[in-house]
């Protein structure tokens, strides 16, 4: 969807509104398609003294497969939306991923919520900030409690469990 910017390039204070649902179902994030649901963006673009400063947020629910102990789970996502909307490149050479570059007078708002969408997500997909992941020698899901193994003894103190032994 182009987002007509046309009547506000020109006229510093003024702004336009914008509310959009993105289909970003066919975006792999590791091995899944975590966005099986509509991406709303909606807010503000503001021209604040002759540059266009988009504002707002994105939505959606994440549907995915945790990183660490591999269980499915769904999750609200709620991103900021803010990036700056320019009619041409001051340096090729140096470009900003905040930065768009307008098409004629006109915002391209899946291009921009696809971006910021995905600079904005974490790189491992977790059911949660906390979660344990798997025991490394059985695979019990540590979330769901403690597993039975023993820890490996620490070879540093081999020599002093010989001593131990003898006794």
């Amino acid at each position: 969807m182009l987002l007509e910017l046309g009547k506000i390039i020109n006229c510093p204070g003024e702004s336009v509104s914008f509310s959009t649902v993105v289909d970003l179902s066919d975006l792999k994030y590791g091995n899944c398609y975590p966005v099986t649901e509509p991406v709303l963006a909606e807010g503000t673009v503001r021209n604040m003294a002759g540059v266009l400063e988009m504002s707002g947020s994105i939505k959606t629910t994440i549907h995915g497969v945790c990183d660490r102990c591999a269980e499915e789970f769904t999750r609200d996502e709620d991103m900021v939306l803010n990036v700056v909307l320019v009619t041409e490149l001051a340096d090729d050479g140096n470009e900003d991923e905040w930065v768009f570059l307008l098409d004629g007078d006109c915002a391209d708002l899946e291009d921009i919520v696809r971006t910021v969408f995905v600079l904005n997500m974490d790189p491992k997909l977790l059911c949660s900030e906390d979660c344990k992941g798997l025991c490394c020698r059985c695979g019990k899901n540590l979330n769901d409690g403690p597993c039975c193994c023993q820890k490996e003894p620490d070879p540093r103190f081999a020599a002093l469990r010989q001593l131990l032994d003898k006794e």
